[in-house]
């Protein structure tokens, strides 16, 4: 069965996107099917998966405006092997278009319909926004990946998107629920990242991935090349933890890896 995870925070900055690349990255090494959406018009998934965004004839923009179908925009990232739908800076106009238009919150989820069986997991990389494109990312997954730096203010932005994943489980997607927290950007060194990271422990228990993703130049660098860490450099400490939250997903999900495909 197919399993949707937003990646969400609307506080930027805090390793959305490349826990997006990275994490379908290490599930297609671990023989998984997978498919990234990217939802952020800065298109930053798409570029880091080494597709060339201004080179797009059609990306998510259409698919929301009924455009365009899944099946005629995904692109395969040769460097991650995973698939994607891509996005260009088209997309910051989609908010204000989709506006007027029927089921506005729920198209992504029912363009969807017509691929998930492809997939054994599709990962939505969602913009630092609490907004429509947000929105319609929470109503088709079945749960979220928050990352988070270990500070103060993520915190407070953490009780935010708590609230607005409830408020979408009430009215939008009763399904829906948190995957789990992510530890990024963590310097061990840093007294208050460890203070926040005990705190998080305490107050969510179990939705605390056990995997912690590092401080790591590589992970900063890999996007220049157009390809994700773990492929780009797999000996980086960055690129191993992001393959251990891997096995960590596939673990809750019920999943054993298999034999990466040749």
């Amino acid at each position: 069965m197919t399993r949707i995870l937003a990646v969400a925070n609307q506080k930027g900055g805090v390793g959305k996107t490349t826990t997006t690349v990275n994490l379908a990255a290490g599930l297609a090494e671990s023989g998984k099917r997978v498919l990234v959406v990217d939802l952020d018009p800065q298109g930053n998934a798409t570029m880091g998966s080494g597709i060339d965004k201004r080179a797009l004839a059609q990306t998510v923009y259409h698919v929301l405006l009924g455009l365009a179908t899944v099946e005629s925009v995904l692109t395969r990232a040769a460097s991650g092997g995973f698939d994607i739908v891509p996005a260009n800076r088209e997309l910051a106009g989609a908010e204000v278009e989709m506006v007027d238009l029927e089921h506005r919150e729920t198209r992504l989820a029912l363009a969807l319909e017509r691929v998930r069986e492809r997939y054994d997991f599709i990962l939505l990389d969602c913009p630092p926004a609490l907004n429509l494109l947000t929105l319609n990312g929470l109503v088709a997954a079945h749960a979220v990946v928050i990352p988070m730096q270990c500070e103060y203010y993520a915190l407070e932005g953490l009780s935010d998107l708590v609230n607005t994943i409830r408020k979408v489980k009430q009215s939008l997607n009763p399904a829906l629920e948190i995957e789990g927290l992510l530890r990024t950007m963590f310097d061990p060194r840093n007294l208050l990242a460890q203070q926040v990271s005990a705190q998080l422990e305490q107050h969510f228990g179990a939705k605390v991935y056990q995997t912690i993703i590092p401080r790591n130049v590589r992970l900063a660098e890999a996007p220049s090349y157009g390809a994700p860490a773990v492929n780009f450099d797999p000996s980086c400490k960055g690129a191993q933890a992001y393959v251990q939250l891997a096995g960590e997903v596939l673990k809750r999900a019920g999943l054993a890896p298999e034999p990466a495909r040749a």
